[in-house]
C-alpha cells in the first residue's frame, strides 16, 4: 500500500472494510515432485492431524495446470472449501487473519468493558466504555434518530449561502461528509512542512464513474441509490412522496459534482493534484464561497496557503453553489448528515444503510454481527490505545527483531539489483540507492504512541462517543498545519492486516497485524516466508520506485531526480504492465483498468523479484530439500500465491474494478509470475503456456 499525505490513499491488500471514523459499512504442472506428471488426482481435504506451518498442500487443486493458471493450481482447493461467509463481500487469507485479530481485540475490549474499577481517564477505561456504549443496543434503539436531530434543525435554519458555509464547516468539524474534503497534509514539495489542503468530494456513491457511465449496471445502481436515499429520508420522518422528490434532488446535485470531478486515474498523478495557492487566490477561485470564513469556522486561523488538489472542481463547485436553490442544498446536507451517521443509529437505519452499501453495491448477504462492528469502531476511534493491548498479546520482541532483519535483507537485495540494472544510468542509480538507504522502517507498532488524554469517552450515547472521537482526530490533524512534520506517526493501527509506503515520508510500514501466518510464520521454511512476508516487504519498498513513488526523492520531495533517458526507459517498462493488466477481464467485457492498478502491479512484480533474490541469497549452500514434494523455489511461489487465496462476490468485483487501485487477487498471483523466468523454470513451464508471457510482451523492471 502507498499512503499520500494529500489523502491519495491506496492499500496493499484487498481488504473488506467494516467501518470508517464513523463506522460506515461499506477494504499444475508441478505436483508432488518437480518432475511429476502434469495432472494428478484431486486431493481430499482432511482436517490436519497437526498444525500446518508454511504452505498447506490441501489448498491445491491438482486437476489444474500450474503453467496455465497458477492461482487455480495453488489455491483451487482452498477456494472450493472456503465459501464466502454471508456477512462478507469477499473472503480470503487476508480475511482469515483479520478475523483472528478481531477475536483478540474483542477479548481485550470485553475484558476492559467488564472492569468497572479501571482508572478514570485510563486507556483501559476509554476502550472499555467505548465498546460498552456501542454494544448497548437497547439504548441505541431507544434514541432512534434523536442524536442527529439537532443537526437537522441547524440545517433547516439556513437562509443563504453564508449560512450554508457555516454548516458545512460545522459538519466537517465532526467528520460529517459534504461538498469537499479539507485537512492537514504534508507538502509534496517541502516534505518537512505541513500545509492545508482541499480535495474534491461530496458524492454519496463510491466514485464519480457511477454517475457518468451509461452501461446497464451503472444505470441500475443509480436507480437503486435514489431508492435508498428516499428510503432513508422516509425513516427520518419524511413522507414517501417528499422523500422521493428529495432523493432525486440529492442525486442531481451529486451528479453535477461528479461531472466536474477528476477520475481516479487522473488523481494518480501527484503533480496534477498539487496547486498550492494563497487563501486570497482560493477566494478568487470560489467568489461565492469564503475560505476565510470557512477556515475561521474550522478553527485554523492564520493559514496563508492551501493546496487545492483539483482547482477545476472548486471553480465548478462555485457555479453549482449559485445555481442550486438553498432549499435543495439543505436537502443535500440533511442527506449527507444522515448518510454519514446511519450505521450508528437504531436498527432500521443500520439495516437500510447495509442494504445498499453492503448488499446492492457488494453483494453481501448479511450485516456483520454487532460485536464485529463495535470492534471496528473501537479500532477506528481508539486504534493506538487498543493497539497497545493488542501488541502485548500478539507481537513479541523476537518477532519484531526478525521482521527488521528480513527488511534489511530485502533492502540489501534491492540495492544489489539497482547496482546492476542495465537500463539505468549511474547518475540515477546513485540517487535511487541513496533514496533506498534513506527509507524509514516502521515495524509492528509506533515507538511513540498517540496521546488520547484530551479525548473523553463515557458509557453514554454511542454516537456522541464517535462524534467526540472524530472531533478529536480532526482537531489533532488541523493542529499540524504550519508545524514541522511529525515523522514518528503511523497511518495504520497495529492490528491492521496491511502495510504501506508513504513517498512524502519515504517510509515503509508493517503493522503487527500482518506479521503473522500466512504472511510470516517463524515455524515455516524460509521459502514460504520469503514468498509471503518477504514479497510484501519488497512490494512496499518497490512502491518507492513505482510510477508515482519514483517522482519523490530521498527526503520525500516531489522533484525530478531521474535523467530524461532513464525515466523514458522506466515509463516504457511500466507501460508494459499497464497493457498486461488492461487485457484481464473480471467477467466478459469488464476489464481491469491498467492505468489504475499500475502502481500496485509494478510493486507486486518488483516485490517478488527482490524477495526471490533475497531468498536465493539466504539459501546459500543449503540443501534443496523437498517439503510436501515441492522444491524451495516452488514453495517460494506457492507462498506468494497462498496469501491471495480468495473468493469474491460478482458485485464486489465490479465495484472494485472501478474504485480499487489493486488488481483482483487472481491476477495478483498470475500477473507478475507470468513475467518471471524463475517461476517458469521452477514449474517447468514452456513457451506457449499461459503462465509464460511471450518475450515481446514480458514485463521486467527490477
Amino acid at each position: 500500500m502507498r499512503v499520500w499525505r494529500l489523502r491519495i490513499v491506496v492499500s496493499l491488500c484487498l481488504l473488506f472494510v467494516a467501518g470508517t471514523v464513523l463506522l460506515t459499512e461499506r477494504r499444475g504442472r508441478a505436483a508432488l515432485t518437480p518432475a511429476a506428471a502434469q495432472k494428478t488426482k484431486p486431493a481430499t481435504k482432511l482436517a490436519p492431524a497437526t498444525e500446518i506451518h508454511g504452505f498447506d498442500p490441501a489448498n491445491l487443486d491438482r486437476n489444474a495446470d500450474a503453467c496455465q493458471d497458477f492461482n487455480q493450481f495453488a489455491n483451487g482447493g482452498w477456494m472450493a472449501h472456503n465459501p464466502i461467509p454471508p456477512e462478507y463481500p469477499q473472503w480470503g487469507k487476508f480475511s482469515e487473519l483479520a478475523e483472528k485479530n478481531r477475536v483478540v481485540l474483542r477479548d481485550i475490549l470485553e475484558a476492559a468493558a467488564k472492569n468497572k474499577s479501571a482508572k478514570p481517564g485510563s486507556l483501559e477505561q476509554k476502550v472499555g466504555d467505548f465498546y460498552a456504549s456501542c454494544m448497548d443496543q437497547e439504548k441505541i434503539e431507544a434514541e432512534g434518530i434523536k442524536p442527529i436531530e439537532p443537526e437537522f434543525q441547524r440545517i433547516a435554519a439556513i437562509k443563504d449561502l453564508s449560512g450554508l458555509e457555516v454548516e458545512i464547516a460545522r459538519m466537517h468539524n465532526y467528520g460529517l461528509r459534504g461538498l469537499f474534503g479539507f485537512g492537514a497534509a504534508q507538502d509534496f514539495k517541502k516534505s518537512t512542512e505541513v500545509i492545508a489542503q482541499a480535495q474534491q468530494g461530496g458524492l454519496g456513491l463510491p466514485d464519480r464513474d457511477y454517475y457518468t457511465k451509461d452501461d446497464p449496471d451503472s444505470t441500475h445502481l443509480r436507480d437503486e441509490y435514489v431508492k435508498h436515499v428516499a428510503k432513508m429520508l422516509t425513516l427520518a420522518g419524511d413522507s414517501a412522496a417528499m422523500a422521493d422528490k428529495e432523493a432525486h434532488t440529492v442525486f442531481e446535485i451529486e451528479k453535477k459534482l461528479a461531472e466536474v470531478s477528476k477520475t481516479r486515474i487522473e488523481r494518480r498523478s501527484p503533480e496534477a493534484n498539487y496547486h498550492k495557492i494563497s487563501v486570497t487566490e482560493v477566494n478568487e477561485l470560489t467568489p461565492h464561497f469564503s475560505w476565510t470564513e470557512y477556515l475561521n469556522a474550522r478553527g485554523v486561523n492564520g493559514v496563508k496557503e492551501i493546496n487545492v488538489g483539483q482547482p477545476d472542481f472548486f471553480k465548478a463547485l462555485d457555479h453549482v453553489l449559485t445555481t442550486v436553490p438553498i432549499d435543495d442544498w439543505k436537502t443535500y446536507l440533511r442527506w449527507h448528515v444522515l448518510n454519514s451517521t446511519a450505521s450508528l443509529l437504531s436498527s432500521a437505519f443500520v439495516q437500510e444503510d447495509f442494504n445498499f452499501n453492503g448488499h446492492v453495491l457488494s453483494g453481501t448477504q448479511q450485516i456483520l454481527p454487532r460485536w464485529k462492528r463495535c470492534v471496528a469502531g473501537a479500532d477506528n476511534v481508539l486504534g493506538e490505545a487498543l493497539g497497545q493491548f493488542y501488541v502485548q498479546k500478539t507481537f513479541t520482541p523476537q518477532a519484531r527483531a526478525h521482521a527488521r532483519a528480513m527488511v534489511q535483507n530485502l533492502i540489501t537485495a534491492l540495492q544489489t539489483d539497482l547496482s546492476t540494472l542495465s537500463w539505468m544510468s549511474d547518475v540515477t542509480r546513485q540517487r535511487a540507492i541513496a533514496k533506498l538507504n534513506a527509507f524509514t522502517r516502521k515495524i509492528g507498532y509506533p515507538d511513540v504512541w498517540r496521546n488520547y488524554e484530551a479525548l473523553t469517552v463515557t458509557r453514554g450515547e454511542y454516537l456522541e462517543n464517535v462524534r467526540r472521537g472524530a472531533e478529536f482526530e480532526l482537531r489533532r490533524n488541523l493542529n499540524k498545519i504550519g508545524r514541522p512534520v511529525e515523522r514518528t506517526e503511523w497511518g495504520m493501527t497495529p492490528p491492521t492486516v496491511n502495510a504501506y509506503y508513504n513517498p512524502s515520508m519515504n517510509e515503509i510500514v508493517f503493522p503487527a497485524g500482518i506479521l503473522q501466518p500466512p504472511f510470516y510464520d517463524p515455524k515455516a521454511d524460509d521459502a514460504v516466508n520469503y514468498g509471503g512476508i518477504g514479497a510484501v516487504i519488497g512490494h512496499e519498498m518497490t512502491h518507492g520506485f513505482d510510477d508515482q513513488g519514483a517522482k519523490f526523492d530521498a527526503e520525500g520531495n516531489l522533484v525530478d531526480w531521474w535523467t530524461k533517458d532513464d525515466f523514458a526507459n522506466f515509463k516504457a517498462r511500466t507501460d508494459c504492465v499497464v497493457k498486461q493488466f488492461d487485457s484481464y477481464e473480471i467477467e466478459p467485457g469488464v476489464h481491469v483498468k491498467g492505468q489504475l492498478v499500475v502502481g500496485e502491479s509494478v510493486a507486486d512484480l518488483g516485490g517478488l523479484t527482490i524477495s526471490y533474490a533475497a531468498f536465493r541469497k539466504a539459501q546459500g549452500g543449503k540443501p534443496e530439500n523437498l517439503i510436501d514434494g515441492f522444491t524451495p523455489d516452488q514453495r517460494f511461489f506457492l507462498g506468494w500465491a497462498q496469501v491471495w487465496a480468495s473468493n469474491t462476490r460478482p458485485e464486489e468485483a465490479r465495484r472494485r474494478v472501478v474504485t480499487d487501485p489493486h488488481p483482483p487477487n487472481r491476477f495478483r498471483v498470475n500477473g507478475p509470475l507470468s513475467n518471471m523466468a524463475q517461476f517458469a523454470a521452477a514449474f517447468q513451464c514452456k513457451a506457449g503456456d499461459t503462465m509464460v508471457r511471450p518475450p515481446d510482451k514480458r514485463c521486467q523492471i527490477w
